[in-house]
Parts: C-alpha cells; sequence; structure tokens
C-alpha cells in the first residue's frame, strides 16, 4: 500500500489524527470561531504540505485514503462525546417519524447516521483537498510526483 499512497498507514493514521482536537474541541464546545477555523485549516494544510513534499504518485488518492480514516476517528469521537454535545439531552427524530420509534431504536438510527454522515464528511474534504493538492503537483514542476522505479 505504501508504494500506491507514497506513504506509510501509519502516515495515513497520523495525518488524520491531526484533525481529531476540531472534533472534540467542537463536540465539547471548547473554542471560539477563531480557534475552530485554526482547528479546521491547518491540518488540511498539513495534509496538502506532506503530500505535496512526498511527492508522492497521485495525490488524490492518498488524500481521500487520509479522508476515509479521517472520517472514522471524526465518526468514533461523535460516538464518544454524544451526551456532551448534546448538553445530556439526546437528540430525537422530528416531523413523521417523531415518536414512531423506541427511544433506544431511534438513538440508534440517529447514530448510524451520524456515523455514516462522518464518514462522507472525511471523505468529501479528502477529495477535495486531494484534488487541490493533484492540481497543484501538476502545475508546479517541484511537486510533481516522482516517478516509479
Amino acid at each position: 500500500m505504501t508504494a500506491r499512497l507514497g506513504i506509510t498507514v501509519w502516515a495515513v493514521w497520523g495525518l488524520a489524527l491531526l484533525g481529531v482536537p476540531r472534533v472534540v474541541a467542537h463536540d465539547l464546545k471548547l473554542v471560539g470561531p477563531v480557534g475552530n477555523a485554526l482547528l479546521v485549516f491547518v491540518p488540511i494544510a498539513v495534509w496538502a504540505a506532506v503530500v505535496l513534499w512526498k511527492r508522492v504518485p497521485n495525490p488524490f488518492v492518498t488524500l481521500l485514503a487520509v479522508g476515509a480514516a479521517y472520517g472514522v476517528l471524526l465518526g468514533l469521537a461523535h460516538q464518544l462525546f454524544w451526551a456532551r454535545a448534546f448538553g445530556g439531552e439526546p437528540p430525537h427524530l422530528g416531523g413523521n417519524l417523531a415518536g414512531a420509534l423506541s427511544p433506544a431504536a431511534e438513538g440508534l438510527v440517529l447514530r448510524a447516521f451520524s456515523l455514516g454522515s462522518s464518514l462522507v464528511t472525511g471523505l468529501a474534504v479528502g477529495a477535495a483537498v486531494g484534488a487541490a493538492a493533484w492540481l497543484i503537483s501538476r502545475i508546479v514542476p517541484g511537486f510533481r510526483p516522482r516517478p516509479r522505479r
């Protein structure tokens, strides 16, 4: 996998872990807008910088993998801080689904959708940053991928 991604699996997870402090800070309401913005944009800038510096074979694929790992960590963190994020009062289904399920089933549905949403978010962030890094690697000669041996 290292040959395809240009970085180790450990590096993929290490880069993904850079995004976890924002999840924790957001769920526990520890930072304001400026702190949150820094916790959002600094990790993804580091993601792009690493793949460009390493001159990976395909920045898009590499950062899609990082985004997938980030999505898993995002989902796990949201599950871990679920009660605190909602102030002890769990969310409820609304509209036509309000009261249609038992509280346990409703909680399971909401948590499942939260986990799925986290995975999609991670993949979307990885794809967006990967597309930007891929474009930069094609435009700037010093960041072009190394030829494969």
